[in-house]
């Protein structure tokens, strides 16, 4: 679902199911100066979309052009998104050292 900041409606998007991004999306991820501006920028630019749609009071429809196009940038913001490394947890850490090999 998205919402804008300017406005505070909700608009529910389905967005595009992407098959082969198998991420746990509820893991801290590692996002690189270059993934997070993508993010900034295509965040900038669903949030543009969506407040012209509702500015224009026009009805939802998923074929509305502009609501394929927001739909398009969320895909494209969580592939940036599940792209990024994902973040080792604390528990994970622990294991890590207490089982390397010394030399």
């Amino acid at each position: 679902m998205a919402a804008t900041t300017t406005t505070s409606f909700a608009i529910p998007v389905p967005a595009p199911v992407i098959s082969d991004i198998s991420a746990c999306f509820n893991r801290r991820r590692r996002i690189t100066p270059q993934a997070g501006r993508a993010l900034d920028i295509l965040s900038h630019a669903i949030e543009y979309l969506t407040d012209e749609f509702l500015q224009q009071g026009l009805a939802y429809s998923a074929k509305e052009p502009q609501m394929q196009a927001v739909q398009l940038l969320m895909a494209l913001n969580r592939q940036v998104y599940s792209e990024c490394p994902e973040v080792p947890t604390f528990g994970e850490r622990c294991r890590a050292l207490l089982h390397s090999p010394k030399a």
